[in-house]
Formats: structure tokens, sequence, C-alpha cells
């Protein structure tokens, strides 16, 4: 009898970083995920921090995707790493002054506060702490 093994995926922001740092290495042109706000805010994060090329939702009711487009410069990826710091298993809960620059301000620390979805950045301007969901450089 065969057996029918099923993968119950608990981080799905995790996926999405993997998703979107395999669809480089792959060199593809877009990347497909599962649709949630959360996925999408940090798409759009993405996208303004110039990491993506575009984001789109996609579909109706309970088959939402996003669809995002990857930019590549000199045909490679704009970022060396996309990580996952904040996770089911260990959350990490940063205030406002003690978040740093990611390797000497080449990368960005993603946050969920309670001004939603934020650059490191745009957290200590605004004076907010949070989850540090990743970083990027």
């Amino acid at each position: 009898m065969s057996e029918i093994i099923v993968k119950i995926m608990t981080d799905s922001i995790a996926d999405m970083f993997t998703r979107i740092r395999n669809g480089y290495k792959a060199g593809h042109e877009s990347v497909s995920i599962p649709y949630s706000k959360i996925k999408m805010e940090l798409a759009k994060l993405l996208e303004k921090r110039g990491y993506i090329k575009e984001v789109a939702r996609l579909g109706k009711k309970n088959r939402k995707i996003i669809d995002i487009v990857l930019v590549y410069k000199n045909d490679k990826p704009p970022f060396e790493k996309i990580r996952r710091i904040s996770k089911p298993s260990r959350r990490v809960y940063v205030s406002y002054s003690e978040i740093y620059p990611v390797r000497g301000g080449r990368g960005i620390n993603i946050l969920s506060t309670p001004k939603g979805v934020l650059t490191g950045e745009e957290a200590r301007k605004q004076k907010v702490g949070g989850e540090l969901i990743g970083e990027v450089w």
C-alpha cells in the first residue's frame, strides 16, 4: 500500500522568502505564493526598496495568490541574502532603540509593528518597536 505524506507548513513567511530566493537562483521571471495580508505587505515593502520589480494579487476568494515579478541587476539578484529571524518556535521582539543597521547600512531589517510592516530605519524614525521578521542584504 502506498503511503501519502502530507507536509504541514508552519511558517508561511519563511516559505515566501525561500520561494523568492529559489526563484532568483533558478533565474525565473516571477514566483507565485499563496496570499495572506502579511505576505502582501512584505512583498510591497520589498518592491518599494527595489528588491523585487512588481507585486500583484491574483485570483478570488480561496484561490488568491501573490505574483512577484523578480528584478535582476547585471543578471544577478539585487540582494545576497534574505532570511527569517523571528520564527514560530522563537519569536524575536525589539524596541526601537535595539534596531541596528544591517551590514553597515547595506541591507534592511523588516519589522511587524503596531503601525504596520516597516523597515528598521522607518521604525527607528517613528520610535516604534515590534517583531523582527527578517533581514535582507
